[in-house]
């Protein structure tokens, strides 16, 4: 038989899961200057269909300013699939550590 436990803990805010407190790695607020950009391919299908929206992701920037890692938060997946091919070619300005970047590609049908 298992036994099911949940911890809590008791913020200023209210009640917090322990699985919610556990330490995610958030997006880092500074910002790095972008000086690459790749735009996406917008799948002719979709566009034509009117078929847009935007892909959300988190992206970890190596020191040297490349894109070393992608984490898809929501999207179409055949826009996600273009948006992280896309951002891969992304570079960013040199920094002295690794940053993560939250970033939205937008694909709006009617450009």
């Amino acid at each position: 038989m298992a036994v099911l436990c949940s911890a809590v803990l008791l913020t200023a805010d209210g009640l917090v899961t322990a699985a919610a407190a556990q330490k995610v790695p958030k997006a880092d607020q500074s910002s790095r200057k972008l000086l690459y950009r790749v735009d996406p391919e917008y799948p002719w299908d979709l566009k034509r269909a009117h078929i847009g929206g935007i892909v959300r992701m988190d992206i970890v920037i190596s020191p040297r300013g490349s894109v070393d890692n992608i984490s898809v938060l929501g999207g179409n997946p055949i826009l996600t699939e273009t948006a992280t091919k896309a951002v891969k070619r992304w570079r960013y300005a040199p920094a002295d550590s690794e940053t993560i970047l939250r970033v939205n590609v937008e694909f709006n049908p009617n450009n």
